[in-house]
């Protein structure tokens, strides 16, 4: 194995074990130490790759970002003859579903500031993919003020449920049914 990859699979094993300390126990599960520990590479391995513990929580939110513009990207290419509102759909639960399985991960990609230019292009990527979703839906004219409405509705949504305040029994409504009424009231005609 040459220099150069070698390199890529210890960066690629750290930050594995860095979103694997994430998911276990949060941001403060997450040290550089601990990181090349889980990682079976010296302590001092991290440092060569990430600046401090803000870089590599940076480079664990781009991928999330960028995993779930992959997932939006392959959702529409699986549904490509669904109605254009079951496509928006699913793409919104896909983003409340990262916030369930992974609330962390989650919080990371709305917490990296969005100057970043790593994490903005990551997060750029997945927005494009949305607005191709908003726009099959209301038109291109009205796409981001509904792609911005949508966006920030599904964060609120993954937000209450996340701290509870979001009880079925509570609300009389499932997620689902939230994210379907939405998509409903975009929708023209």
């Amino acid at each position: 194995m040459k220099r150069t990859e070698s390199a890529a699979a210890t960066r690629r094993a750290l930050v594995r074990a860095a979103a694997e300390l994430l998911d276990e126990g949060g941001p403060g599960a997450v040290t550089l130490r601990e990181v090349g520990a889980r990682a079976g590479v010296s302590r001092g391995a991290p440092y060569g790759h990430f600046e401090n513990k803000d870089h590599l929580l940076t480079q664990l939110a781009i991928d999330t970002w960028s995993s779930l513009a992959d997932d939006v990207a392959q959702l529409r290419a699986d549904l490509a003859d669904a109605p254009p509102e079951t496509r928006l759909e699913r793409a919104i639960l896909a983003l409340i579903e990262v916030a369930r399985r992974r609330p962390h991960r989650y919080a990371l990609m709305f917490g990296t500031p969005a100057g970043t230019p790593a994490a903005a292009e990551a997060a750029t990527r997945l927005e494009n993919e949305f607005l191709t979703l908003v726009t099959d839906v209301v038109g291109e004219p009205d796409a981001f003020r509904y792609g911005a409405l949508l966006m920030s509705s599904a964060h609120g949504i993954a937000g209450m449920e996340l701290s509870g305040h979001l009880a079925k029994d509570q609300w009389q409504v499932s997620v689902e049914e939230l994210v379907r009424t939405l998509v409903d009231a975009i929708r023209p005609g």
